[in-house]
């Protein structure tokens, strides 16, 4: 999916009419995920199990970002870092920054930004872990 992406893309910025149309529409088919060709995504972006993946078409995605089953990126101008993993189900609400590094975990809402090198979990996300040392539970960033 992700060189039909890349396809579609290069076809957008080109000027070619109707085609990235109808490769939206072919991925929308195939695999139930709606990405819209306006998106910017860095090269390498893996989209595992590509089924149901729903990026706003003012999104922007870094390189080498692993999209697993049923993420949404949505509602908003979202920024997501390079080398980041996002778990099944995961979702990015508003204009929110995900920083480089970041691991979101599966089902896991984000609604404020993420510093570089965190993982976040819960709904809303939360960070549990900042540059490989685990954040108590009480404190907040």
């Amino acid at each position: 999916m992700e060189s039909l992406y890349y396809l579609m893309h290069r076809l957008y910025l080109w000027h070619i009419p109707f085609v990235p149309r109808i490769i939206m529409l072919i991925i929308r088919v195939i695999y139930g995920a709606f990405i819209p060709y306006r998106v910017k995504i860095g090269p390498d972006v893996n989209f595992s199990h590509c089924m149901g993946i729903v990026i706003a078409p003012g999104a922007k995605i870094g390189s080498r970002v692993k999209i697993r089953q049923h993420v949404t990126i949505g509602s908003g101008h979202a920024v997501i870092g390079d080398d980041v993993e996002f778990g099944a189900g995961a979702k990015v609400i508003g204009s929110v920054r995900i920083g480089n590094r970041v691991k979101v975990g599966a089902n896991a809402v984000v609604v404020h930004d993420v510093p570089d090198d965190a993982t976040v979990v819960g709904v809303p996300a939360r960070v549990v872990m900042l540059a490989g040392k685990r954040i108590p539970k009480d404190d907040k960033l």
